[in-house]
């Protein structure tokens, strides 16, 4: 296959080349585009350099597959582009997820939805993914109606300059000086929290707030699901975790919530709170799978579960995510 990769040398972009080459990908050619700052530059595939084209139209005739995670003004102008010259373009940006016409997916929730493609496919936010990996389980047993998240969102998915920002600022701190001033943020993020991702609308709810409500719905066929959200960005380098509090039209319980989760694909339980054993990001980084550990009944919703979810958000919450999509067409 013929496969090219937008944003080749940003976070993503290189964890999206790393995935292929573990998942032995078939790429029979690889065309790594980046923009004009980025062109010339080397990224490494399966030991070999490749060298980074800037973006153009010509470089996406007869091109099968097309990985995009460049922003989303970037994917608005190139993905109808690539589509038009034949590629599925399977996109990492908000651009169009919400589209009715562009299929949002998840290979673990609604992998038909693939089949409703005409030429782009979206990959979803890195939250709603682990989100909806370790809910739509429990959804297919217990049927879901309500869910709210709080959220733990390391720097990582803010992009480079935010783990230099966090890398920075720590060091300041830890001599004894003021952080070093914000570079992403409109704070410094060492050793702080920031209830705030994305711009806020005029009732105070952020962009990434809504992503996860309208995405959710979207992916699990849920246009009626109640969902209440609150995203917070934390001093963690890589590694987003997640506190779900879901409640279902059936009354369901932790041990058999418990045995559905380790039977569904793409997670891993980490339950046994007693001897420290639940999900982290440090341990998490650089794996694939959704962990979800601390399941239990609510204490403030009769039937209700609680549960805090984890994973790699380069991993499975973009490049991961984005490759299995690829795998599957």
């Amino acid at each position: 296959m013929k496969v090219a990769v937008l944003g080749a040398t940003g976070l993503v972009g290189r964890e999206m080349l790393r995935v292929m080459e573990q998942r032995r990908f078939p790429v029979d050619k690889l065309v790594p585009l980046a923009s004009e700052r980025s062109a010339g530059k080397t990224v490494e595939f399966h030991g070999e350099p490749q060298v980074v084209c800037a973006v153009s139209d010509e470089h996406f005739k007869d091109i099968d597959v097309a990985l995009f995670s460049a922003g989303g003004s970037i994917s608005r102008r190139w993905a109808p582009v690539a589509a038009a010259s034949g590629a599925v373009v399977i996109d990492n940006s908000s651009a169009w997820r919400m589209d009715p016409t562009v299929p949002l997916v998840v290979p673990e929730v609604n992998p038909e939805d693939i089949k409703l493609n005409k030429g782009i496919i979206a990959n979803p936010n890195c939250s709603t993914i682990q989100a909806v990996v370790a809910l739509y389980p429990l959804h297919k047993k217990y049927g879901l109606n309500y869910v709210s998240f709080t959220t733990y969102q390391s720097v990582s998915g803010t992009g480079r300059e935010a783990l230099l920002t966090l890398e920075a600022g720590s060091r300041h701190v830890l001599e004894g000086r003021e952080p070093s001033s914000p570079m992403v943020y409109p704070y410094p993020i060492a050793f702080d929290l920031l209830p705030h991702i994305g711009a806020f609308d005029s009732d105070g709810v952020t962009e990434e707030e809504w992503k996860m409500v309208r995405e959710s719905q979207k992916i699990m066929h849920l246009p009626d699901l109640k969902v209440s959200c609150t995203t917070v960005r934390v001093p963690v380098f890589r590694g987003h975790g997640e506190s779900i509090i879901a409640h279902f039209d059936r009354s369901a319980s932790p041990e058999e919530a418990r045995l559905i989760l380790s039977e569904s694909p793409g997670v891993v339980v980490q339950d046994d709170p007693a001897n420290s054993i639940y999900p982290r990001p440090r341990y998490c980084e650089g794996k694939d799978p959704v962990f979800v550990g601390r399941i239990r009944s609510d204490t403030g919703k009769d039937g209700a579960l609680a549960m805090w979810v984890v994973s790699d958000n380069l991993r499975k919450g973009a490049a991961l995510n984005a490759v299995q999509i690829a795998e599957l067409l």
